[in-house]
């Protein structure tokens, strides 16, 4: 890489640190290219992303970013997971983590609250914004169906008795 090139990388990499609601810092030494690519593409499916780069080049993008703090684990081979929701990320990398024991979860950060290892597994059982937009949404109109079953319920009972009526009458 050229001096242009690890520039970009970086620019790119503050733009991502300046959206993400979430980072996540693993280990993954040892894992396969086929594991490496499963990570991903589940990550991408999920509306997350995994990358793996240079540390110096990564700790030059941290600089005078929410996750400046991140910096200090650096140390080896990193990648780095993060997300605009702050659950899908660490979900992810939870999962693979207990599926695949050279993938080590160190620690991550939301925002400018920093994650130990423990912290990312408590963010991981966390349901995701999807998810609890859909809860919401059950319960918006769990009353509201309630009230159109009792609004009709007495006009379905009159109209029992009118036609019960008729065939007497």
């Amino acid at each position: 890489m050229d001096r242009l090139q690890k520039e970009a990388l970086v620019a790119e990499m503050k733009g991502v640190f300046d959206k993400a609601s979430v980072v996540v810092v693993a280990e993954y030494s040892g894992l396969t290219v086929t594991e490496m690519t499963e990570l991903r593409v589940k990550m991408h499916e999920a509306g997350a992303n995994f990358k793996v780069t240079k540390n110096r080049l990564t700790r030059l993008a941290l600089d005078g970013t929410d996750y400046g703090s991140l910096s200090d684990k650096l140390k080896g081979p990193i990648g780095i997971a993060y997300s605009d929701d702050p659950v899908v990320a660490p979900k992810i990398v939870v999962d693979f983590a207990k599926k695949n024991e050279k993938f080590v979860v160190i620690g991550g950060a939301m925002g400018v609250t920093e994650l130990d290892a423990d912290g990312v597994k408590s963010l991981a059982s966390l349901p995701s914004l999807d998810e609890l937009r859909g809860k919401l949404v059950g319960l918006v109109q769990a009353p509201a169906t309630k009230i159109a079953g009792v609004l009709q319920a007495p006009a379905s009972q009159l109209a029992r008795v009118l036609s019960a009526k008729a065939e007497l009458g």
